[in-house]
């Protein structure tokens, strides 16, 4: 025999959903959107938007993370420094470069003739002078120093780590990390 419970048929009542209306809903709109803007904030103050002016490298828009030191193969974002060459091409107050990280602390720099070498791979070769004619000197050889980094470029006109003028860039340089989006 079958008890009541089992042959009755059960009624489940829908859940009671809450809709935001009134001013639940104000309340609600008005939380969604502090959310967004606090993220927005936060996103906002580690990462910009960066324009490459330079035929350098392939990318011309890159969003920077700022205070991340880049992995090898990464775009480094920098200061290009005060040396004078960097003024004269690019003013009293430059605006960051955008490099590959070719060489990370640790590895090691070499020269064979103009080729530049990072650990025995060819990463760009040096040219005497600019286009304009102005000398070129070459950059630092020798082990990549701590919290430093090689920052090159594909180009054979590419201004970065192979000269003195711009030579490792380290920590105090560096702004943060470029990803390329256009």
């Amino acid at each position: 025999m079958r008890a009541d419970s089992e042959t009755a048929p059960m009624s489940i009542a829908a859940p009671r959903q809450r809709h935001c209306r009134g001013k639940l809903g104000a309340a609600c709109a008005i939380v969604s959107a502090g959310l967004v803007l606090l993220s927005l904030s936060h996103w906002s103050a580690t990462h910009a938007l960066m324009i490459n002016e330079s035929e350098s490298l392939p990318n011309w828009a890159f969003v920077v993370e700022a205070g991340r030191f880049p992995k090898r193969g990464e775009y480094v974002v920098f200061h290009p420094g005060r040396d004078p060459l960097v003024a004269r091409y690019f003013g009293g107050k430059p605006a960051a470069f955008a490099k590959i990280a070719y060489g990370l602390p640790g590895d090691w720099v070499s020269r064979s003739g103009a080729d530049v070498l990072v650990n025995g791979h060819k990463v760009a070769r040096l040219k005497p002078f600019t286009r304009r004619g102005d000398p070129l000197a070459g950059g630092a050889i020798g082990r990549i120093p701590d919290g430093c980094v090689y920052a090159g470029s594909p180009h054979p006109d590419g201004f970065d780590s192979r000269y003195a003028a711009i030579g490792f860039v380290c920590r105090d340089r560096i702004a943060g990390v470029g990803r390329p989006i256009l």
